[in-house]
This record gives C-alpha cells, sequence and structure tokens, in this order.
C-alpha cells in the first residue's frame, strides 16, 4: 500500500512538470472575480414585441444606459435614457418601466436591510418630456408605479404612500406604522426570507385601487444582535423573528380607495386561525383581488377571489397535501379570468388550468418530470411556454404546449441548463443556456421552432481563459443508495491514477427541495473544487433524499424528520465511494453551508467511523433556533413533533464527535442565527470536545465584503490539507528529497 501510493506520487509530480506551463487556480483568481462571466443586466421585452432594453454601464465615463435593441437584428436602435443627460443623477443601477412604459424608475443609490429588502434612492424618468421627479428626499422601500403611470406608491417607515407625478402631492395612506409593531404593505421578516417577497400591496388595473397585508408583529418575540462596528461601544439591532413554534405576526388584508380616500379591511367567507397570506393579485377585473389564504402547517393553500365593489369572497380552489403544499409565484389570469396555476397534486408539478370559479378545465402537463419554470401564455397561439427537466432531473429545457395540452415541443436543442425570456408578443425568446463544460451563451430563439436566430453575447473570452489552467472534467453519474439512485458529480485530479488511492472531500446542502447536482456553468465553489482537485483530492457531491426535481415522494420523504434520512444518505454515499480502490476510505471529509452545515455537523457526529473531518458553515444546529414559516413547514411546531427536532439536531449528537471539525459563523447573521454555533461551541465544550471556530465580525449570513470570503475560504483549504492532506505533504516531502537526491 505505501510502496504503492509512493509511486502514484512520483507520477503525479512527473505528470505535474509536463502540465507546469498550465495554470493552477488560486484562491485570489477566484475571489478577484478573474472567472465572472458576462451576461445582460436587467433584460426586459418592450409592449411591441419587437424590441427589449438592457441596462449598460460605460466604466470609463461612468454613465448608466437603458438602451433599446431590436429583436430582429440584436442592433441597438436608441438610448432611451443616459445618466449623463439627468444633472439631477450621476448614475443608476437598476430600473423599472411602468405597465404602458411611459415612465421609468431609476433606482440611484440603495442600502440592504435584509436579503431582499432594501432601502433605496429612486426617480421616476418620464420618457416624452425627458425629465425625472424625485419619488421622496426619504429612502424608501418598493416604489411601484401605477398602471396608468400617473402615480407612485412606496413604503416608508412601515407605512404606504401614493405621490401624484404631476401635482407632486403626496398622500399617507396609513398611519399605525411602527418599527417592531405594525408594518404596512412591506413583509415581515419571516415573509420576506421564506415566502420571497418584500412589496405586499398591489395596484389594481385601474389605478384606483391599492390591496396591501398589513403585518401586527406585536406579540412576536424579539431577537437582537450586537453590531460591533469600529466605534468605541456596540450597537444593536432588534427585530421581530418568529422561532418555530412561537408567534407569528397577525396579517390582514386591506383595500385603500383612492377616489373615496378610505381604507377597508377585506374578509374572506371562512374563519382562520393562525394563518398565513402568503399571495396577493389582482385579476384582469379591476374589481376583483385574488388572495391565497394558509394554514400554519402548510398543508391546506385556498385561492380567494375578493369582489371589492359588493365585498363578497369566493374561495375558487383549496389545495391540501398530507406534508406540504409550495407556494409559488406560478398564478396567471388570462383574458377570460380563467387561470394557470402549478400543482404536485398527482405527484409531480405540473400546470393546470382552471377556469374563473375554480373548475379545472385540464391538465396542461403531464408525466413523472417536474415543470420548474412558467413563462406565460400567448393569447393568440393559444401555447404555454415553460421550462422542465422531463430531458433528465439535472437539466433544464425549455418547452411549448398548446393550452389543450397537445402539441409538446422542445424549443431547446442543446442539454444543460437554459432558462427563457420571451418577447411581449412571444414571437422570440432570448435563451440563456450553460452547462457544467460550457459558460453562459445568450442567444435570440424562435419561439415556434426554438431554432437559434443569432447569437447575442458568449463568454468564449472566459472560456479561453479557463482553458490555460489544470482543471477537470464534473463527471455526472448516479449512485445506488438506501435503494434509491442519487445523482452525483465528481471531479477528480486531472492527472488522475486510478492505482493510486485520494482522499474524498464531500460537498452538499440537502436542503427540501434544493439541487446541487445540476449540469450549469461553475460556481465559484467549482473553481474551488478545481483547486482542490490541483491539490490531490478527490470532490464529490450526492443529492440525497430531501432534494428537488424527482418527485414529491422523493422531496418530501424527510417530512417531520429533517435530518435523518438526508444524513442516512450522505453517511451511506461516502461508504460507498469510500470502497473504491482510488479513495482512500480512511480519509474523507465533508462540508456544508446553512443547511448543508447542518448536515455536515451530523454527518460527522453520526458518521463518526466514516468522515475524518467536517466543516460547517453557518449551521442550524437545532431548528428550535430557526424560523416558523421555514421550519414548520416541514417539522410542524416542536410543541407538536419534539422528537422530531431534537433526534436529528446535532447539537445533541456533540458527545459523538470523534475526527476534526471547524465550525464558522458570521455574528451577524440575521438569518441563522449566531446562537445556533455558540450553543454547539458550549455544548462541545461540556463534552469536552476539541474542535476549531472561527466568528467574522457583523458578517450576515453570506460572510462576505472586502477580505472576508479569501480569508473563509483560506481557512477552510488549510484545514483541509491539515485534516485530509497529511499523506500528501509526507509524500510530497519524499519526493523533495528524492529529488535533491537525484540533483
Amino acid at each position: 500500500m505505501k510502496l504503492r501510493h509512493f509511486i502514484a506520487i512520483i507520477g503525479f509530480l512527473t505528470t505535474t512538470l509536463v502540465y507546469c506551463q498550465d495554470k493552477q487556480i488560486t484562491l485570489q483568481d477566484i475571489w478577484s472575480g478573474s472567472f465572472r462571466t458576462e451576461g445582460m443586466q436587467a433584460l426586459h421585452s418592450m409592449k411591441n414585441g419587437k424590441q427589449y432594453s438592457v441596462l449598460n454601464f460605460d466604466r470609463q465615463s461612468r454613465t448608466s444606459t437603458i438602451d433599446i435593441y431590436d429583436y430582429k437584428t440584436l442592433e441597438k436602435v436608441k438610448t432611451l435614457v443616459s445618466s449623463a443627460d439627468i444633472a439631477e443623477i450621476q448614475g443608476f443601477f437598476d430600473y423599472s418601466f411602468s405597465e404602458d412604459e411611459s415612465k421609468i424608475i431609476l433606482t440611484t443609490n440603495s442600502k440592504p436591510v435584509f436579503r431582499r429588502s432594501t432601502l433605496g434612492e429612486y426617480y421616476v424618468y418620464d420618457i416624452a418630456l425627458k425629465k425625472v421627479t424625485k419619488v421622496s428626499d426619504d429612502l424608501v422601500q418598493e416604489p411601484t408605479l401605477s398602471p396608468d403611470a400617473t402615480k407612485v406608491a412606496y413604503g416608508y417607515q412601515n407605512n404606504l404612500y401614493v405621490k401624484d407625478l404631476s401635482s407632486g402631492n403626496v398622500e399617507q395612506i396609513t398611519n399605525d406604522g411602527e418599527k417592531n409593531k405594525i408594518i404596512n404593505g412591506i413583509t415581515d421578516w419571516v415573509y420576506e426570507e421564506e415566502f420571497s417577497f418584500v412589496r405586499a400591496f398591489d395596484w389594481n388595473a385601474d389605478s384606483n385601487k391599492i390591496a396591501f397585508i398589513r403585518f401586527d408583529e406585536s406579540e412576536v418575540p424579539e431577537f437582537s444582535m450586537d453590531v460591533f462596528g469600529s466605534d468605541l461601544y456596540q450597537t444593536q439591532q432588534v427585530f421581530k423573528y418568529p422561532k418555530a413554534g412561537e408567534a407569528n405576526s397577525k396579517v390582514s388584508l386591506h383595500l385603500y380607495d383612492l377616489n373615496a380616500n378610505k381604507t377597508k379591511i377585506l374578509k374572506v367567507d371562512k374563519a382562520y386561525n393562525d394563518f398565513y397570506i402568503p399571495r396577493i393579485k389582482w385579476t384582469k377585473d379591476a374589481n376583483v383581488l385574488s388572495a391565497q389564504y394558509m394554514n400554519r402547517h402548510q398543508n391546506e393553500l385556498d385561492l380567494w377571489m375578493i369582489n371589492t365593489k359588493d365585498m363578497t369572497s369566493d374561495l375558487v380552489l383549496a389545495e391540501k397535501d398530507k406534508a406540504y403544499v409550495d407556494v409559488t409565484f406560478n398564478l396567471t389570469f388570462l383574458k377570460d379570468n380563467s387561470f394557470i396555476w402549478t400543482s404536485e397534486k398527482d405527484g409531480y408539478n405540473h400546470i393546470y388550468h382552471y377556469d374563473n370559479n375554480g373548475k379545472l378545465i385540464n391538465q396542461i402537463t403531464k408525466g413523472d418530470w417536474e415543470v420548474t419554470n412558467y413563462y406565460g401564455f400567448n393569447e393568440k397561439e393559444k401555447t404555454i411556454y415553460y421550462q422542465s427537466v422531463e430531458n433528465g432531473s439535472i437539466n433544464r429545457d425549455v418547452y411549448s404546449i398548446k393550452l389543450n395540452g397537445k402539441n409538446k415541443k422542445r424549443l431547446t436543442k442543446t442539454d444543460g441548463t437554459n432558462s427563457a425570456s420571451f418577447s411581449a408578443d412571444f414571437t422570440y425568446f432570448i435563451n440563456t443556456h450553460s452547462s457544467a463544460t460550457s459558460p453562459p451563451e445568450y442567444t435570440l430563439n424562435s419561439s415556434k421552432s426554438g431554432n437559434v436566430v443569432k447569437s447575442i453575447k458568449d463568454n468564449d473570452r472566459l472560456s479561453k481563459k479557463v482553458a490555460d489552467y489544470v482543471t477537470s472534467k464534473k463527471e455526472f453519474s448516479t449512485i445506488n443508495v438506501n435503494g434509491n439512485e442519487l445523482n452525483m458529480w465528481m471531479i477528480k485530479p486531472a492527472d488522475f491514477d486510478e492505482n493510486k488511492e485520494y482522499p474524498l472531500f464531500m460537498y452538499q446542502y440537502s436542503g427540501p427541495g434544493s439541487q446541487q447536482v445540476a449540469n450549469r456553468w461553475n460556481s465559484a465553489n467549482d473553481y474551488w473544487y478545481q483547486m482542490l482537485a490541483q491539490q490531490g483530492y478527490i470532490v464529490a457531491c450526492v443529492d440525497g433524499r430531501g432534494t428537488g426535481f424527482k418527485g414529491a415522494d422523493f422531496k418530501k420523504v424527510t417530512q417531520n424528520e429533517l435530518g435523518k434520512y438526508e444524513v442516512e444518505d450522505q453517511i451511506a454515499a461516502a461508504k460507498k465511494l469510500g470502497a473504491l480502490p482510488y479513495i482512500d476510505e480512511t480519509r474523507m471529509g465533508i462540508w456544508g453551508w446553512s443547511y448543508g452545515g447542518f448536515m455536515s455537523s451530523n454527518a460527522l457526529f453520526k458518521g463518526n467511523d466514516v468522515f475524518k473531518m467536517a466543516i460547517a458553515v453557518a449551521p442550524v444546529t437545532s431548528w428550535r433556533f430557526y424560523d416558523t414559516i421555514y421550519t414548520e413547514r416541514y417539522m410542524t411546531t416542536p410543541q407538536e413533533n419534539p422528537s422530531g427536532y431534537d433526534e436529528n439536531s446535532p447539537i445533541n449528537h456533540v458527545d459523538k464527535l470523534k475526527g476534526d471539525f471547524l465550525l464558522i459563523h458570521g455574528s451577524g447573521d440575521d438569518n441563522v442565527h449566531l446562537q445556533n454555533t455558540m450553543r454547539m461551541v458550549e455544548a462541545l465544550i461540556q463534552t469536552d470536545k476539541q474542535f476549531e471556530w472561527m466568528i467574522y465580525p457583523d458578517k450576515n449570513h453570506g460572510i462576505y465584503g472586502g477580505n472576508t470570503r479569501l480569508h473563509l475560504y483560506k481557512k477552510m483549504t488549510n484545514f483541509i490539507n491539515k485534516t485530509l492532506g497529511d499523506k500528501l505533504e509526507k509524500n510530497d516531502k519524499k519526493e523533495e528529497v528524492s529529488s535533491k537526491i537525484k540533483g
């Protein structure tokens, strides 16, 4: 064994000499942006269906422009807006059109609040008059133009305001907003994080009514974080955060009538107790609002149509599931007020068509595969466009299908990840394609045939740049674990020798409905894995039970026991990989971030005879510490399911630790609180377990900013080399001695 390993190292060094002209990937390369891809920023299809707009930025002149391009020729038609022509602003970095495209909201300055929310400085640009109007002198949230573009509504200090753009008059339409008590029209922390939206208000089609959700978070427990900053005394961030089993915001639905200057509460004809309103959306009828109501367990979702004229309500759809119902953004109203809806009710996520009363017209897509995105409906051609995994769960393709479920057509031709942005009249779509071997390419495609009309933008320069480095193929396969064929990728050293033994480093996330094994271009982490492969590691990733795009049963098997089956699969997969002749089963490690950190901790503790080391970044260490909406969706409450919470939380298994453990967290993490790591650390100390840990001051769940990411990945790389790379180091030293003797 030792002799074979020594010979393999000689072979490794010999091969390395052959590749000496090829570049080695460094952490500085990765985190300096050397491998950044080029894209199309803020792409918007113009209503005429013939043109699209893109945000461009000239670095030399520091000028922002919104440029209009012709779909057919891809030639630039004109510059619609240039910051150089607007004296009031220096530049802008985002924009949004009014529905009639007569005005544009320009974002000139913003600062983050939480993951999706920002406070910003905004201007409304009048295209015809070529002048700007500042929305507010204050930093506001979610400015939204009315459909007729005469007004803009926005949130400020937990209240809603409407500004008349011709008169400049501002009307405050709510008055009870108060920090950590009442929020009007903007979501609270947990809605923003788990239901993925911030703007909780919506204009009707006639621009004379605004529906909004009001959040009463008075009874939600507060969480506080020290902000250390650079001053002599730290400050504190205090916000409402409902942990599993604790009180949520009490939500209510309201209507502001601009003509009457009055606000009414909107009610539905059903008594709900402890519920959510995860979506509101006006129908094509300016008097009818749709609202989705969901019970706290999230296994019942009701779609209501509320007539705001006569104040009546109709329950048109009621979804139920033994586990949970996913909330989506796919509700689409057609001209006749029938609607498109997506559901997993047949075991896979598919598209359904209902009439305006909620009667099923037909199930449009069918099969043992998942619809992953809904793009829109072409009224003229009676055609729906969508994305799915019908061509294999690691791939994404764009399809068209008739409203009646016939004439399904695969529009994209190349395996990998395809996503589409359609022209307003559905004549064309801009396809973004990437794969593990091809960086993102943007092409103009025909929506009828799917054929490429022209290439718009590619990343050929990046391809050539990456080709200068030593890289390895990402090998996709499946591995049979616990009776299931699980998707897997593996990266081996470029000079891989099957007669040599390599340490194995596994990555996973494993959260419900997630996917890490996908045929798409490199993320920053992929370059890190390539760097580790350069150093002599095999890196692998396995998507176990509970992950997505393989049907509801596969995804929802983890219900009420998060961390049980997922951990079993990672341990079993590691054992199976460790049995391969070219993997050293005594040197196997695992890492993950967030849910992945929860998983890697559990895998090291419960699989202490399999894994030698683990890295956990920003991990949940007990589901009792995490928020209501996410946790209870999969676990119900701790009061109802105490064993599910405790038996699978790593904080309760620290006594099993045998290997090396690195624990990392940001002290300003508003999502997975530092509390998780602190409680884990205390548990490790009290069981007399040695470990390493690192706290990044004031950094949030992403742990980035300045030199932070580089420092973080250096720390993790050093830990991997220290715990898994010991034999590599010893053999490297042997080779140094050998070469000196020969010299």
